[in-house]
């Protein structure tokens, strides 16, 4: 069977489920910065560890690429994911005469960073690429592209199928120039050393221990680039982050406003916004997660604050049961829903769930008709700290109404590859953070990824079955009318709250640390034009956006 095989943008695994993306270790490093952020426009980013030292691989498609190659090579558009809009880079924008077809218009007066133009035909010849060799299809972008041609200055893809979504994952391919890749003999291995893109920066120096990029004087939209230089380190503890004064970091800190702020209060902040949904997976192929009344009363146990308060410090909140992130997608709140989606933790109502569901307390324990105590085993990642002290936090939940949890927390590889093929009976997971409702909702629901039990998937881990959310989605997917998009929406986020596929607890954040002392405008709770994350095309509008601080 074809899978539907959605990329999310470094969200679940990768972006919430990981406490810190910078390295931990004990020792910290000088950094060599030569004035970074001060007179000469440089700008000190903890984006990219060497482990422990760096290769020089400025490969767009790798996924061991340098993480500043985002910041040389351009999309068509770049997504916001925390509200979904989409920015116009390569592209000046796109239409869709139907559901079948996306037009861009190719951006014009574009150069290559030697001098070459840019035009439409290094779009197709890169979309062309990616199709040859699919190992390069990170995005997934050929499961929706049915053909594409070069019409005057526009890229015409023609699509599988109505899809109306795939405009989002077309615009997030990196393009790459045409009269340089075309004599690469291996696209998938090449390195790249001498990276030619249209981006905001060029390579400047490059060691083991630190590379440097410098501002592109050509790049077509120059006059919005303040910074000059970016330095990146190779080691990015979190005492080198705070010792050395970076501009701008991502990392989850322990007393944030006793570390990161503590040492400069007059210009270091932080930004937490949320950037997916940490939930409980049950395994509905099993028996008692694939009652309602089950799940119901084990979301009706909860204290989901609680467990936002243990598990992140009180950085994020609760996570309601619609499958919205909130505030980030509150146009498309269904107001239907009961508190908005919040549910609170009600003991009483938990046990009557249960008790529908064939569970009744005797004394401290809850039993079934034999008079066994219900025991259960939530899986995570070992080294999740975040994740595991939320899970703490839900095992003594749950314990008060007699359940007995047990842990498992196999290495994160392991964790991968049953959460994949659903061997477990619950597990800690997220979703989310595309900034495509769409996306969200039908990687956590879509049946095409309810593979049998022992064979990997890429999502709906918990192997969740309707018939009727599947047209949904086939009708979201089509709709190119945002008002019938909201109402579909309101649908499925009826079916999340009502059906408990996932059991939200709470939201992940995006751990974002910036210091104005140097560079101003980052992105906030109140200019909320980017996430603050440092990987991706999403640094590109942040680029775009700083202004040097008077």
């Amino acid at each position: 069977m074809k899978q539907l095989r959605l990329r999310i943008a470094r969200t679940a695994l990768a972006v919430v489920g990981v406490t810190a993306l910078l390295a931990t270790s004990a020792c910290s490093m000088n950094v060599n910065k030569q004035s970074a952020g001060s007179s000469d426009g440089s700008l000190l980013v903890a984006a990219d560890n060497g482990s422990p030292t760096f290769e020089k691989n400025f490969n767009p498609f790798s996924t061991s690429k340098r993480v500043a190659t985002t910041y040389m090579y351009e999309p068509l558009e770049v997504t916001n994911t925390l509200d979904g809009k989409a920015t116009p880079f390569l592209a000046t924008g796109n239409t869709l005469p139907d559901a079948r077809t996306v037009v861009y218009d190719i951006r014009k007066n574009v150069t290559w960073s030697d001098g070459e133009a840019f035009t439409p035909a290094d779009v197709a010849f890169t979309f062309n690429l990616v199709k040859a060799t699919p190992a390069l299809d990170t995005w997934g972008v050929w499961q929706h592209i049915e053909s594409l041609e070069v019409v005057g200055d526009t890229v015409v893809f023609h699509l599988q199928a109505d899809d109306v979504p795939a405009a989002s994952i077309i615009d997030q391919q990196l393009i790459v120039p045409e009269h340089i890749w075309k004599d690469v003999k291996d696209p998938v291995t090449w390195k790249n050393e001498k990276p030619v893109s249209t981006g905001p920066f060029v390579l400047d120096t490059f060691t083991a221990n630190q590379y440097t990029l410098k501002k592109n004087q050509d790049y077509w939209q120059a006059d919005k680039v303040a910074v000059e230089r970016l330095v990146l380190p190779a080691a990015n503890s979190q005492l080198d982050v705070v010792k050395n004064g970076y501009d701008w970091a991502y990392a989850f800190m322990t007393d944030v406003e006793g570390t990161w702020v503590a040492a400069d209060k007059q210009h270091n902040k932080y930004w937490f916004p949320p950037g997916g949904t940490v939930t409980l997976s049950p395994n509905l192929t099993k028996a008692p997660y694939n009652d309602v009344n089950f799940r119901q009363g084990l979301s009706l146990a909860l204290d989901r604050d609680k467990i936002a308060k243990d598990a992140e410090q009180g950085y994020v909140e609760a996570a309601g049961q619609s499958g919205l992130l909130l505030p980030n997608q509150e146009a498309w709140l269904n107001p239907d829903l009961p508190e908005r989606g919040a549910v609170v933790q009600n003991e009483t109502a938990a046990l009557a769930a249960f008790a529908k569901a064939g569970y009744t307390r005797q004394g401290d324990k809850l039993v079934d008709a034999s008079g066994t105590q219900l025991s259960i085993n939530i899986l995570t990642a070992n080294g999740y700290t975040d994740w595991l002290q939320g899970l703490q936090t839900v095992q003594s939940q749950l314990g008060k109404v007699g359940i007995d949890v047990k842990l498992s927390q196999p290495q994160p590889a392991a964790y991968t590859e049953a959460l994949s093929k659903g061997d477990f009976d619950m597990a800690m997971n997220s979703f989310g953070g595309t900034g495509s409702v769409f996306q969200d909702m039908n990687t956590l629901l879509n049946s095409q990824f309810a593979t049998p039990i022992g064979t990997g998937t890429t999502g709906n881990y918990g192997r969740f079955n309707d018939p009727k959310v599947d047209a949904l989605l086939g009708q979201l997917k089509a709709s190119t009318d945002e008002a019938d998009q909201k109402a579909i929406s309101a649908q499925l986020q009826t079916v999340l709250y009502e059906q408990l596929p996932v059991i939200s607890l709470f939201y992940g954040g995006l751990w974002g640390l910036s210091s104005d002392k140097n560079f101003t405008n980052w992105p906030s709770e109140d200019n909320a034009y980017a996430p603050p994350n440092t990987w991706n095309s999403t640094p590109l509008l942040i680029l775009t956006n700083l202004k040097k601080a008077s």
